[in-house]
């Protein structure tokens, strides 16, 4: 028995579908079947009912889970433990234009973490990961950036965007709806550029080209004014106020999200790093995204598939 298999047979229970199980623990479905059953024979019990078409838990199953949460648990209480006893070399950390607001205080338990004054755009911050300028950095990516740039990616957050408009509707917007802005500055935009064109192509949001940076700030606003949809708005500049002649529209079929991720190298083994990803990460709720009527992109890493 291995601690891997009792973390792949939690995540099965608490999925109760080897599919969703399977796509959060990033490995392939037919493995994780032969896992569950390898832990099956180690036990000397069933854990599973299963047919075509649902996954129970049996009785020794529903039994066996709060005992493999439990050692799940201390185990990952003493690898925390033997991090923070590692050393005390400074973990550099970069990012786009959002932190969570309690980075301070979980990393700050297991290591010092240093964070890099340059804010740069998603794609520059995973290269400088790649390169070894940076240790971690928090962006977006997609799948195959992180497979050319040889990075790991863990969910560190999930926006729920929204669109902007002029007066006075102000309720609910269909994705189909609204414009989504392209910027021609391809150096500071080119993520969210990949972003918008398959929210466009999925959904059938309307796409407008603009040269001058608009993305954010109040030349984002003036588009607003101009346009005659609402236009969804980045997450880089979630926190800003609305001015009082626009309002802010909720989007829906479908409900669309951008994820930020916490990266570091494919090989990483630092156990500082290690550690400051661990208690980052650690509870992201991700239930919103996943549900029926949520949007993100399909090479989005952390999408269940």
């Amino acid at each position: 028995m291995e601690l891997r298999q009792l973390r792949y047979f939690v995540a099965v229970a608490e999925e109760l579908n080897f599919g969703r199980a399977a796509a959060r623990l990033l490995i392939a479905g037919p493995s994780l079947s032969q896992q569950i059953k390898a832990l099956e024979r180690d036990l000397g019990v069933r854990l599973f009912d299963r047919d075509r078409r649902s996954v129970t838990l049996t009785t020794a199953g529903s039994a066996l889970l709060p005992d493999a949460r439990a050692l799940l648990g201390r185990a990952d209480e003493l690898r925390v433990r033997a991090r923070q006893l590692s050393g005390t070399e400074a973990v550099r950390l970069g990012y786009v234009s959002w932190l969570p607001p309690d980075l301070t205080a979980h990393a700050t338990a297991v290591a010092r973490v240093h964070i890099d004054a340059w804010v740069a755009p998603s794609h520059t911050q995973a290269a400088r990961v790649a390169d070894g300028s940076l240790d971690l950095a928090v962006c977006w990516v997609r799948s195959e950036d992180l497979a050319e740039l040889g990075l790991r990616a863990r969910l560190l957050g999930a926006d729920r965007l929204h669109a902007v408009s002029t007066g006075p509707e102000s309720g609910p917007v269909p994705a189909a709806g609204i414009v989504v802005l392209l910027s021609d500055d391809v150096t500071s935009w080119a993520q969210w550029n990949l972003y918008a064109e398959q929210l466009a192509h999925d959904t059938g949001a309307a796409v407008r080209r603009i040269a001058d940076s608009g993305i954010t700030g109040s030349a984002f606003f003036d588009h607003v004014r101009r346009s005659d949809r609402p236009v969804l708005r980045s997450p880089k500049d979630m926190a800003a106020p609305i001015p009082a002649d626009l309002v802010r529209r909720e989007i829906v079929a479908p409900e669309v999200y951008w994820t930020w991720s916490l990266v570091c190298g494919a090989d990483e083994q630092r156990a500082g790093v290690l550690a400051v990803m661990d208690a980052l990460c650690a509870g992201v709720d991700a239930t919103r995204m996943h549900g029926p009527e949520a949007w993100l992109p399909a090479n989005d890493p952390h999408r269940c598939r």
